[in-house]
């Protein structure tokens, strides 16, 4: 037995306590088998933190850009599948300088939830394309997946089996009885966490953690565990190397527990890790975990889970201190945080196309601030999705609306409409973004200044649609194509700030930062590269009022020559006070790219 073997056999120890060892060894060997690590040692020689200032990553969907010859809000047409081919087109006219990576949402075959039902994980959908489409865009940029690991689609050929009693499927999923204590479970959702199942063994009820079409698979039961497995090798077969965990903390269910974030989910986490990096030396996990703060960095674990967890808390918190003109909250979570461990990372992203996640708010916004946020949401034309929690009862969920339009106004302010602050508003957010410890991630639509999606909201009732816009690759071009559109506005200046944060060392995503203390209206910290030769101090006023900030509270080196990397423009160290304009931000720095 190599030391790659009893790695995996340590993980199966903790996980599956029940297993005799005999059964143990014999399912280490088949997942070794499906990674085709059979006789492979451990590789001592990867290197962590494959990753530096210039990884900026895309999120986008494999048909936020449709054809030209399609229609957004229709279903789709026969020439829709080849929507990743207009992706790739765009990404490689617009974007080619500017990201390093793209994370294409689910683009397997589903049922719904806009492909977080999968019917086949092994399958591209026609709809989208095909494998040679996504293995031609992984030849161009870092490619992330999902993978969907907590359940399948109730249409899953699994779950078929399961209703007729036949392998593979007859025992990949969770079942309960209504009469269980399932009071303490959490999840995301109102809708009754059971669901009735006619099966050939007679009436069963499944545990059902996102809806009814979405059913839990039972990791109790290796098979499941094998299963997956061998899905991850087939995408790192088709060019992934970046997985994202979807809903990992629901993955292991014990009745009794609130099912969230359970030992034996972590295990599996280290175990993924242990296999994927043996197969591929470049690949990453990364843990979907929308829960509050303290959980979701015990996803980091000893530097020994995820590569990189989503830095959950950002988006409410920085919503939230744009809104209202103070970043005390932010300020405090700031330095709250921890630093990255190197070989590990936050994700940090403002939207997606989920919502504004509110549980990683809990704890760090009050009842009555999370209330008036709700209230600036709705004005600006957002929606609120509820949760069950413990003791069933419920609570916001998560704001949906785009970030265009979450950014249109100011929390104080009674005016219909947007006010005349939301472009600058609108940067400044994303000016902190690429700032921060960590890899910046933007969804398509706000590189795109999109804004909420009415039609395609109206048209399925799913409030989530309201920042999922389906674009026509014409229009789209035709928009860009004009340069006093904000989309053509917003993208220019947007490419403007990457190409400045991909030269900046003290912008690496594990270079030291300190959190400044400048006042409630002044969002400001201070980033050092790993070499200690750049400092950057970033200023960003999150008022709408003009800030003075005395230079004499910024501890600046007097022998080193400071300019604003923003603008251009060198500082006189003779200034008494800098000035910041409403929303401007300020990347003070003694090197020039």
């Amino acid at each position: 037995m190599n030391r790659l073997q009893e790695r995996v056999l340590t993980h199966l120890e903790q996980i599956y306590t029940y297993l005799a060892p005999t059964q143990r060894q014999v399912l280490a060997e088949q997942l070794l088998e499906e990674m085709q690590l059979n006789d492979q040692d451990i590789n001592t020689g990867r290197q962590p933190g494959q990753w530096n200032e210039s990884d900026i990553y895309l999120i986008t969907y494999a048909d936020s850009i449709l054809p030209a010859d399609t229609h957004p809000s229709g279903p789709g047409s026969e020439n829709n599948n080849v929507s990743l081919q207009s992706l790739h087109s765009f990404m490689n006219t617009h974007l080619q300088e500017s990201i390093s990576a793209v994370h294409i949402l689910p683009f397997y075959p589903w049922s719904s939830d806009d492909g977080f039902a999968v019917t086949d994980y092994s399958q591209v959908d026609p709809r989208f394309g095909n494998w040679g489409h996504v293995e031609s865009i992984a030849k161009n940029y870092q490619l992330m997946a999902d993978l969907v690991i907590n359940h399948c689609s109730s249409s899953h050929s699994w779950f078929q089996n399961f209703i007729d009693g036949k392998s593979p499927g007859k025992d990949y999923f969770v079942t309960a009885s209504p009469e269980d204590d399932l009071s303490a479970v959490i999840r995301p959702r109102t809708s009754d966490l059971l669901r009735e199942t006619d099966t050939v063994n007679g009436k069963q009820f499944v545990w059902c953690t996102f809806g009814h079409d979405q059913i839990d698979l039972n990791f109790a039961n290796p098979e499941v565990l094998v299963a997956m497995v061998r899905i991850v090798r087939q995408y790192l077969d088709h060019g992934v190397r970046i997985f994202r965990l979807d809903a990992v903390a629901f993955v292991w269910k014990e009745t009794g527990s609130n099912c969230l974030n359970l030992p034996q989910t972590h295990e599996i986490v280290r175990l993924l890790r242990t296999l994927v990096e043996q197969a591929a030396s470049d690949a990453l996990l990364i843990t979907e975990t929308n829960i509050p703060k303290r959980e979701n960095l015990s996803y980091f674990g000893n530097a020994n889970e995820a590569h990189s967890i989503y830095n959950f808390s950002l988006p409410p918190l920085l919503i939230h201190a744009l809104i209202t003109g103070h970043s005390r909250h932010l300020k405090n979570w700031l330095m709250s945080m921890p630093p990255a461990q190197m070989g590990t990372f936050y994700f940090n992203f403002i939207a997606s196309h989920d919502g504004i996640g509110l549980r990683p708010a809990e704890g760090l916004l009050s009842d009555d601030e999370l209330e008036r946020m709700l209230t600036v949401m709705d004005k600006a034309g957002g929606e609120i999705s509820w949760r069950a929690s413990d003791h069933l009862t419920q609570r916001p969920y998560e704001i949906n609306i785009s970030l265009w339009d979450a950014m249109s106004r100011h929390a104080d302010h009674e005016q219909e409409g947007a006010d005349q602050w939301q472009h600058q508003r609108y940067l400044c957010a994303h000016t902190i973004l690429l700032a921060l410890e960590g890899i910046p991630a933007f969804y398509i639509h706000s590189l795109l200044a999109t804004g909420n999606d009415y039609d395609r909201l109206k048209a399925s009732g799913h409030k989530r649609h309201i920042n999922r816009h389906r674009w026509n690759a014409q229009a789209l071009q035709d928009g860009l194509d004009n340069p006093s559109s904000r989309h053509a506005r917003i993208l220019h200046d947007l490419k403007r700030l990457i190409a400045t944060r991909r030269k900046q060392p003290a912008f690496h995503p594990n270079a030291t930062q300190f959190t400044l203390h400048l006042g409630d209206a002044i969002f400001a910290f201070w980033r050092q590269s790993l070499d200690r030769q750049q400092s950057i101090f970033a200023l960003n006023n999150i008022s709408d009022q003009v800030q003075h900030v005395p230079l004499s509270e910024i501890n600046l080196i007097d022998t080193d020559d400071w300019v604003d990397l923003i603008t251009g423009q060198a500082l006189d160290m003779k200034t008494a006070d800098l000035v910041l304009a409403p929303y401007q931000s300020i990347w003070l720095s003694n090197l020039r790219p």
